[in-house]
Parts: structure tokens; C-alpha cells; sequence
């Protein structure tokens, strides 16, 4: 290659890479996206900025909610007066709202890198009272592949099995709304009670790795059967209809919409309309949707998986990237009531490149209209015993 064509061709890569750069947006801190998002109120995720009214009501499920209740007390009493400061805001508080999953986002409430081994295992009592066995093992998990991810980059500060933080909303409550926020790297968890009723969302569930192959804790893995059954899904629609679900052919880097600070965001209904399925589809997409709700204790979670089947008509599957095994891609389930994103994305704490991978995994569950945190709950419970 001759000197003049080795410096056009470094000149052309040059141009390339810097016009990629200047389209690249900036990175907004998070600190200011949780202002502004705190400034600009909750109205709830939407398809077009208005709320579809009366899809929550306020009802008996005839589910007790006594052991989350009492778990949670527990893990209150054994905390000091300052923990408890810490800790502990008002029902209403905008603290729901202040959750990310960045791995150094400020956050609030007592760590349990900073529990006593026995107030720690009442936090996880919290935990396991509100979640069922399945959603309680993926939590444990993640927050494992979190130390092997701090093992990996020999960095103890900034990652580790221990840095989440535990919130407590109102005062636990038989009647009054109360509840709790886990939040951490790789896992949040919002969790809403109103007498015998739950609203476990938002949910943010991931991982980076999926996998450990080495270090303390050696083959444990994530988030494989969200992955397997949304391509498989996928892979069980007709060519027409993969078409009609598939909104992007190329998996960009990350495609999630619903993290964190974008509890208002605004997400049209795209992608393929599951009312045009059969039956056999219709049900195979309930028993994904289940995957996420599952999480959830058993009876709490049928309750949820119940009001979702009723508008399972009015939900759309929508897909980006290719659908071979083996493949990246994202996936997205919206509905009046439910909301749902898994996606591979780029790697960020491993190896940085701009290609997504499948060690590298972000899920999202909202409840959209209004209803995440409770909200549409707590409203009407204020209207009727707090004018």
C-alpha cells in the first residue's frame, strides 16, 4: 500500500470516527436526569401522555400481607435511631422515585455493606417475605455476579455482593399504604402495599457477567430462561408475523426505554398485536410474561397475571435484532397494565465495545397508566380517607 493511499484511508477512518462521536448524545449526569425527573412530576408511562383511568382499583385479594409486614418491622427495630433516619420517609416521599441502576449512583438507606450479619439476614428476610423463591434466588444471584464482576476488576469500592440499599415507605401498616425499595447494581425492586394489595413495580433486574466461571461464586447464572423463551416466542411466529413484530432488524448497542428517571415516558404501541395470534401463542406469551411476574409471591403474582390476561388482547410484542440462536436482540410486552423490556447490551464494566453481547443483560417490568409505585392506589386511598 503506497504513503498516500495509507493516509487517505487513516484521514477517511478518522473523519468516520470522529462524525460517530459528534452523534453520539452526551451523557446527561445522573444527578441532574433525578432533578429534573423529581421537577417534572409523575404522571405514569404512557402510549401518548394521557393516563387510561380506572384500570387499578382498590379491592380485596383476600392475600395476607402480615409477613411482609412483620419482616419488615423486625429489620426496622434492629436498626439504631440513625439507621432509622436513614432509612425510613414518608409513604408519599419522592424516594420511590430515586432509583438507578448504575453502580455509582448516591443512594439512600441503610447499605448492607454496613448491616451487622444478623440485621442483614432481617433485610433479607424482607425480602424473601415479599418475593417468592424464584425471584429471591435471581436477586441472590445477581448480587453475587456483582461480586464476581468487583473479583474480575480487582475493584471492591465500586462493585460488590453487599452495596444495596434498603428503604422503607410509611410506617407497616394493616391498613395504611406503606412500602419498600431494594436498590443496587443490577437489581431494584419497588414494593407497594395497600391492605391485602401489591404493586411489585418498577422492577429492574440484570447482570454483567450472566455467568460466573470463576472466583467465590463459580457457576452461578441469570436471567437464561427470559432469555431462551422470548427467542423462542419469537421463533414460533409465522415469517409474517415476525415481520410485524420486528421494529428494528439491527440490535443497537442498548435499547432499553424504561430505566431509570423515565417513569413518564412515552412508548407507543408497536410491533405485532397479540389478539392476531392463536391460542397456543397467546398462551406460550402469558407463560413469558409469567417469567417476570413470578417473582412476585404466588398468589400476589396471580392476582397480577389475571388483570393482565384480561387485556392480553390489547398487547403488543414488539423485537429488535435478528432471531437465530445464538442471536442478540431485544424484546419488548406492553399492554394497558404491564410493560416489559429485556435487552443484551454493550459491555460496560467488562471489556467496553460499542457490540451488544449476551453477557450482558437489562430487564425492566412497569406497571404503565399510572400505577407504578402504587401510585394510582395510593391516590385513590387519599381521596377516599384523606380529603
Amino acid at each position: 500500500m503506497n504513503r498516500t493511499l495509507s493516509v487517505f484511508l487513516f484521514l477517511l477512518f478518522s473523519s468516520y470516527v470522529f462524525s460517530f462521536a459528534q452523534k453520539r448524545p452526551r451523557r446527561v449526569p445522573l444527578e441532574v436526569q433525578e432533578k429534573k425527573a423529581i421537577e417534572d412530576g409523575f404522571l405514569g408511562l404512557t402510549t401518548n401522555g394521557k393516563v387510561k383511568p380506572g384500570l387499578f382499583k382498590i379491592k380485596a385479594t383476600g392475600i395476607s400481607t402480615s409477613e411482609v409486614r412483620k419482616t419488615t418491622e423486625a429489620f426496622l427495630n434492629s436498626l439504631s435511631k440513625e439507621q432509622q433516619g436513614e432509612t425510613l420517609f414518608k409513604v408519599d416521599d419522592n424516594e420511590w422515585r430515586k432509583w438507578a441502576n448504575q453502580h455509582h449512583y448516591k443512594r439512600q438507606g441503610v447499605s448492607f455493606r454496613d448491616l451487622t450479619k444478623e440485621q442483614r439476614d432481617l433485610g433479607f428476610e424482607v425480602l424473601r417475605s415479599g418475593l417468592s423463591a424464584r425471584g429471591m434466588k435471581t436477586t441472590r444471584d445477581i448480587m453475587r455476579l456483582n461480586e464476581t464482576l468487583a473479583e474480575i476488576r480487582n475493584d471492591f469500592e465500586e462493585y460488590g455482593e453487599w452495596l444495596y440499599h434498603l428503604t422503607v415507605m410509611g410506617k407497616p401498616s394493616k391498613t395504611e399504604p406503606w412500602g419498600w425499595q431494594f436498590d443496587g447494581h443490577h437489581v431494584i425492586i419497588n414494593y407497594f402495599v395497600l391492605g391485602d394489595q401489591v404493586v411489585m413495580s418498577p422492577v429492574f433486574l440484570g447482570s454483567e457477567p450472566v455467568r460466573a466461571d470463576s472466583g467465590k461464586y463459580k457457576g452461578t447464572v441469570v436471567m437464561q430462561e427470559e432469555e431462551a423463551q422470548g427467542l423462542k416466542f419469537m421463533q414460533s411466529l409465522s415469517k409474517k408475523e415476525q415481520i410485524a413484530a420486528t421494529i428494528q432488524s439491527k440490535k443497537g448497542p442498548t435499547n432499553n426505554l424504561a430505566e431509570a428517571f423515565k417513569d413518564n415516558l412515552i412508548v407507543d404501541n408497536v410491533g405485532l398485536k397479540v389478539s392476531a395470534l392463536d391460542e397456543a401463542r397467546k398462551k406460550r406469551l402469558l407463560a413469558l410474561i409469567a417469567l417476570y411476574i413470578n417473582n412476585n409471591k404466588e398468589r400476589h403474582a396471580k392476582v397480577r397475571l389475571d388483570e393482565i390476561a384480561k387485556h392480553l388482547d390489547d398487547t403488543y410484542f414488539s423485537w429488535i435484532g435478528e432471531s437465530a440462536n445464538g442471536s442478540v436482540f431485544y424484546y419488548r410486552i406492553q399492554s394497558p397494565v404491564i410493560y416489559i423490556e429485556f435487552d443484551h447490551q454493550r459491555p460496560i464494566g467488562l471489556r467496553r465495545s460499542p457490540f451488544p453481547t449476551r453477557n450482558h443483560i437489562h430487564c425492566v417490568i412497569r406497571t404503565p397508566n399510572g400505577n407504578d409505585y402504587g401510585k394510582d392506589l395510593l391516590k385513590q386511598h387519599y381521596e377516599k380517607h384523606h380529603k
